[in-house]
């Protein structure tokens, strides 16, 4: 079964940090490219970075560009997004997702999700 467990979200104060960790089991992460997506409240769900099967990286939202960087650890199949300066535009539920294909900006093409983890950026 495959399954997909973010963790890490929380209340945080403008120009702070937070790690999301995106768990995944029932497939290996040299398999699947995984996608973070989040969803502010009020708005669509947007894409925020991807790192590829291969271990390559995407980023997607031009707001988080040099704040926010995705990262991965093969051994514990783990998948991070490491997040700085935040800001309360940062504010939404974060989502890991897995496609078995490459990096893809639009959600619908991704085959699992996880339950999201809510990020708060305020003061």
């Amino acid at each position: 079964q495959l399954q997909l467990v973010e963790s890490g979200g929380g209340l945080v104060q403008p120009g702070g940090s937070l790690r999301l960790s995106c768990a995944v089991s029932g497939f290996t992460l040299d398999n699947y490219a995984i996608g973070w997506f989040r969803r502010a409240p009020g708005k669509e769900r947007e894409a925020v970075q991807c790192i590829s099967s291969s271990g390559g990286s995407t980023n997607y939202a031009r707001s988080v560009k040099g704040r926010f960087s995705i990262s991965r650890d093969i051994a514990k199949n783990t998948v991070y997004l490491q997040m700085n300066s935040l800001n309360p535009e940062d504010t939404a539920v974060y989502y890991c997702a897995a496609i078995d294909t490459r990096c893809s900006m639009w959600g619908v093409e991704y085959d699992y999700w996880g339950q999201g983890t809510q990020v708060t950026v305020s003061s």
